[in-house]
């Protein structure tokens, strides 16, 4: 009998332990977290004091380039017509080929801009 009576001695102190333990933790913690909502909520009021005091300036871009005044002239060989292909005995995917090339190299040399490359090869393709 008296080894069950120790037995539950160290039960009972060891449960209220816990739940004291436990109490103190959860008070702990419930001060913790006021503090740091009192912490946030002063520096949410000093942010927005200061913003009412020096409000954001705007931000200023640079302007959009300009563009050339004048369009720059384009050369751009014409394409062979379908008859004197014919009569060469040239390959007309092959003269397309050659002009689409020609057109590449005045595109990468600066010649041409992109969008005067896209035309041109529109035409060539639709020929």
């Amino acid at each position: 009998m008296g080894l069950l009576r120790g037995v539950a001695r160290t039960a009972v102190v060891a449960g209220t332990a816990t739940a004291v333990s436990n109490r103190v933790s959860r008070r702990q913690a419930g001060r913790w977290q006021r503090q740091a909502d009192q912490q946030a909520e002063h520096e949410y009021y000093e942010q927005s004091q200061q913003q009412q005091q020096y409000p954001p300036q705007q931000q200023q871009y640079a302007p959009p380039p300009q563009q050339y005044a004048q369009p720059q002239q384009v050369y751009v060989a014409a394409p062979v017509p379908a008859a004197e292909q014919e009569d060469e005995g040239a390959d007309p995917m092959q003269a397309k080929l050659d002009a689409l090339k020609q057109l590449g190299e005045l595109k990468s040399s600066g010649v041409l801009s992109e969008q005067e490359f896209q035309q041109e090869k529109a035409k060539i393709l639709n020929s």
